[in-house]
């Protein structure tokens, strides 16, 4: 059997040929099927950031794999579009030859952290169990979906509907695909507030993020595009959620609502009127991501786990290091974990020196107003 090359290469210059083989691995394996988790993505990370890398795996003339990532200096990496990546992983088929840290050996890499990892093929060591992702999947239908939701939380979507006749009032409600960049700049701008107001890091500050988020309103190709849904009552915008779609598959990043709204539950009454739209959209799959358990399990029909933690190929043992393996996450070292959090977020959100440097002034800033009661606690 030949052996396994791998080569690296800017994520701009991945190939069409290249990308059609890992369309087609994409296809072949269902947990693969986000967005996220495809060359137009990897292309789009690209054109903003210049540490954006491919690596194309091949035995002999034959495509096995590919591995997008942010190479940073001393052998680590991290995920192609971290923090942005909800998901991520290896592609390949189910017996490509090789496993997960052979894989970062052949590209150089001696550390990858992991924030989201699928691995249906079970190619890497264990790693922490990351929060848990939701998504809507409506085979039966909205209506059906809706009603098994109601039925699940009859109190809940009772009070809701209450809430959601209450928004009526300002004016008829209405849901649509929107290409308004003054809608896109007011989603940006609550989430930039909403972040403030909870004193977590602004992960929109990045030159690199405004850049992916106006290159992506403007993407419209056959397979890829940005898709930015809103809600309106009369001429007064709601909410709305704003990210990227592919294959079926809708994943929003943004999902922000009027701060003047708050008291109507704007969120609840946006993807009511969402699952609504999947049929008309074309969503087969609309990816809540992971995180916040409270606002999208009673809307979700799917949960699936996605891996934390840290593979080392490098090192004594070539060994694997984990939050959870490490004690970091629970006990007394539960706040040295939180801290390391914190770090390691704010070095993904911003490659430069000045950025983390303000960031991390930022964060010691927002530490009262975090352990408030009704703070966030986690970042």
């Amino acid at each position: 059997m030949a052996q396994i090359t791998a080569t690296r290469r800017a994520a701009t210059d991945l190939h069409d040929g290249e990308a059609d083989a890992w369309r087609a691995f994409q296809g072949q394996q269902p947990a693969f099927a986000s967005p996220l988790m495809g060359p137009d993505f990897a292309r789009a990370i690209g054109r903003v950031r210049e540490d954006a890398e491919v690596v194309t795996y091949r035995r002999g003339d034959e495509i096995v794999g590919f591995l997008g990532l942010h190479r940073r200096p001393g052998g680590f990496a991290r995920p192609l579009g971290a923090p942005f990546a909800d998901y991520h992983a290896l592609i390949t088929g189910p017996a490509p030859g090789m496993d997960g840290p052979q894989a970062l050996t052949l590209a150089g890499i001696g550390a990858f952290r992991h924030i989201g990892l699928v691995d249906p093929f079970r190619l890497f060591p264990p790693v922490a169990p990351g929060p848990d992702a939701y998504a809507i999947e409506a085979p039966d239908g909205p209506d059906a979906h809706l009603e098994a939701m109601r039925a699940a939380s009859p109190k809940k979507f009772k009070n809701w509907r209450r809430l959601q006749n209450r928004l009526a009032e300002i004016g008829p409600l209405r849901f649509e695909q929107s290409r308004s960049r003054d809608d896109l700049d007011t989603l940006l701008s609550w989430k930039s507030e909403q972040f403030e107001r909870t004193g977590l890091q602004d992960v929109l500050r990045p030159l690199w993020v405004r850049a992916l988020m106006s290159d992506l309103f403007e993407t419209d190709t056959p397979h890829f595009r940005g898709l930015m849904l809103t809600l309106h009552a009369g001429d007064t915008l709601v909410g709305g959620h704003f990210g990227v779609f592919g294959a079926g598959t809708y994943h929003p990043w943004i999902a922000s609502t009027n701060p003047s709204l708050a008291h109507l539950s704007p969120g609840n009454s946006f993807l009511d009127q969402a699952i609504r739209a999947m049929p008309r959209l074309g969503i087969d799959v609309y990816d809540l991501g992971p995180g916040h358990d409270h606002y999208k399990q009673p809307w979700a029909s799917v949960r699936k786990q996605v891996g934390v933690g840290l593979t080392m190929v490098q090192g004594q043992g070539r060994g694997l290091l984990t939050l959870g393996s490490t004690g970091w996450a629970s006990g007394a070292n539960a706040p040295l974990a939180k801290v390391r959090r914190r770090l390691d977020h704010i070095a993904a959100v911003d490659p430069t020196a000045a950025g983390r440097a303000l960031a991390l002034v930022q964060a010691m800033r927002a530490i009262p107003r975090r352990l408030a009661p009704g703070g966030s606690v986690e970042g």
